[in-house]
């Protein structure tokens, strides 16, 4: 016990690490990009390929984890993160559209290769069969993740504004390769590995539970990225007038709040393990936020009362459900399969990064803000139906031979 704790703390503070850069060269890359005269829908292509490669990387790093071991999946993401951070340094007139978007694709990569190996190892490191340990430890590595996300977004904002683009970049990139060498040391190696060489055709799930899970987990980060992304950030600095520092630390508050929430989310649900009705009854509250959002902004209630009310509303409810969706992904799995299913299943939570961040741009560029949010509060009705099908864990049907 004391050498599997050990273990998630070493995992965890690497996540932490790079979580902290990923959220500082997203904000970095949204603010400066449009400073420089980028529209909505250009800034939004920018992340084409980090979100689309994302999709890839978790149908193959599942398999490649199983096959190496998650510890060294987790490193190789975070040499290749250093690698992408470091291409950003050049100076403005090598930053094509091309250029950057070639960067945040090998970010994209990097970033769903760490977070694959990181939630999957919790599995492999809980061996007693612990429900009650297990959503716990999901919950609180996830939720500290999104909390440091927040940090990252008021990094990117405060280094931005202070040592400028590259200076940023190159602050991160020393940072992030200070922690691989600490985790290259502490932890061992074959965490996650399978006994057996896994075929890449087993990275697709044929449990049931886990294909409807997925498809719903699409839909829930397509509906907060699709005006989170973009629309949110740009609407703040454009149409409220709001400088760098105030959105980035802004934007940092309701991340780092939504971390709290998802980490202390077994504490809200009175420890209760979550069913496919506990992921129906909350993503249908959820689906009620970024309506009624959309519908005060459009009876002209005072937008700032009413996006900071209904921000915090829609962090606590999705920090809920993601939290219900992450552990239900990894109850679903077994010890033998877990890496590759959850490959599979951020597979789907890339696709619909990808998916909302596209719409994101050309929604706001096109309806604004509103129609963002209209979008995303249909993107959760239909994640809310496809979890009809979702059984209690324990109802779990196994994969067949």
């Amino acid at each position: 016990m004391q050498q599997a704790l050990r273990n998630y703390l070493v995992i965890t503070g690497g996540y932490w690490a790079f979580t902290i850069t990923d959220g500082a060269v997203r904000m970095l890359v949204v603010l400066y990009f449009h400073q420089l005269g980028y529209s909505p829908f250009e800034v939004a292509m920018l992340f084409l390929f980090y979100e689309f490669f994302g999709i890839v990387t978790n149908l193959v790093g599942g398999w490649l984890g199983a096959r190496i071991g998650l510890n060294l999946t987790m490193q190789i993401g975070m040499v290749m993160q250093v690698v992408a951070l470091s291409m950003l340094t050049l100076p403005d007139e090598w930053l094509s559209v091309p250029y950057v978007m070639a960067a945040q694709a090998l970010s994209g990569i990097a970033k769903d290769l760490n977070k694959m190996s990181a939630k999957a190892s919790v599995k492999t490191l809980v061996t007693d069969g612990s429900k009650s340990r297990l959503f716990r430890w999901v919950a609180l590595l996830t939720g500290s993740k999104n909390a440091l996300k927040g940090v990252g977004f008021f990094a990117g904002a405060m280094l931005l504004a202070s040592v400028g683009f590259r200076g940023a970049v190159a602050t991160l990139a020393g940072l992030l390769l200070l922690v691989l060498l600490i985790t290259i040391i502490m932890l061992p190696s074959g965490v996650g590995k399978m006994k057996s060489t896994p075929k890449f055709t087993q990275v697709f799930s044929r449990t049931p539970a886990i294909n409807w899970l997925s498809a719903a987990r699409f839909f829930l980060f397509g509906s907060r990225d699709v005006w989170f992304v973009v629309g949110l950030p740009v609407f703040l600095y454009e149409g409220l007038g709001w400088s760098f520092i105030q959105v980035g630390g802004f934007l940092a508050l309701w991340v780092i709040g939504y971390g709290l929430v998802q980490a202390t989310a077994p504490k809200l649900l009175r420890k209760q393990e979550p069913s496919g009705t506990t992921a129906r009854l909350w993503a249908f509250i959820l689906a009620l936020s970024p309506a009624s959002i959309a519908l005060g902004m459009q009876l002209g209630w005072p937008v700032d009362a009413v996006l900071i009310v209904g921000l915090i509303l829609f962090g606590v409810l999705f920090a809920i459900n993601s939290a219900i969706h992450s552990y239900l992904i990894l109850a679903y799995s077994d010890h033998e399969k877990v890496a590759m299913n959850v490959g599979f299943y951020y597979m789907a939570n890339a696709g619909g990064r990808l998916t909302g961040t596209v719409l994101s741009g050309w929604l706001y560029q096109e309806y604004g803000l509103v129609g963002c949010l209209w979008c995303s509060s249909g993107f959760i009705i239909i994640a809310m139906l496809l979890s009809n099908a979702l059984p209690q864990p324990a109802q779990t049907a196994t994969e067949p031979r």
